[in-house]
């Protein structure tokens, strides 16, 4: 079992940034996969992006590329997602996923990929 707890959303203006945090209880000692997903009113939820937790490669979705920063700090099991330069159409309940298992990167930004996820946390950005 894995546990996720978020934490760091909220309201922001148009350019502002935000900082999510992720952080990771239980089997930790096996989790492989950790990404972050977005979901906004009527809208599938979409992939934004993913780590392998003991790998320096990161993958982005074309629409968060240059702006948010996907991290990790393995010693406090905690997944980050600095979010800057945020646009309204950023708009959604985000979301922390992890899995224990080791899969590519078409793996990687898929939602049905992950076993865990965490609570979502609202992130509004206002015009």
């Amino acid at each position: 079992q894995v546990q996720l707890v978020e934490s760091g959303g909220g309201l922001v203006q148009a350019g502002g940034s935000l900082r999510l945090s992720c952080a990771a209880s239980g089997r930790t000692f096996s989790l492989n996969a950790m990404g972050w997903f977005r979901q906004a009113p009527g809208k599938e939820r979409e992939f934004v992006a993913a780590t392998r937790w003991s790998s320096t490669n990161t993958y982005y979705a074309d629409s968060v590329k240059g702006r948010f920063t996907i991290s990790r700090d393995n010693a406090q099991n905690t997944l980050y997602l600095q979010m800057n330069s945020l646009k309204p159409e950023d708009t959604a309940v985000y979301y922390c996923a992890a899995d224990l298992r080791t899969f590519g990167v078409t793996g990687l930004t898929r939602a049905p990929t992950y076993d865990y996820w965490g609570q979502g946390t609202q992130v509004t950005v206002s015009s």
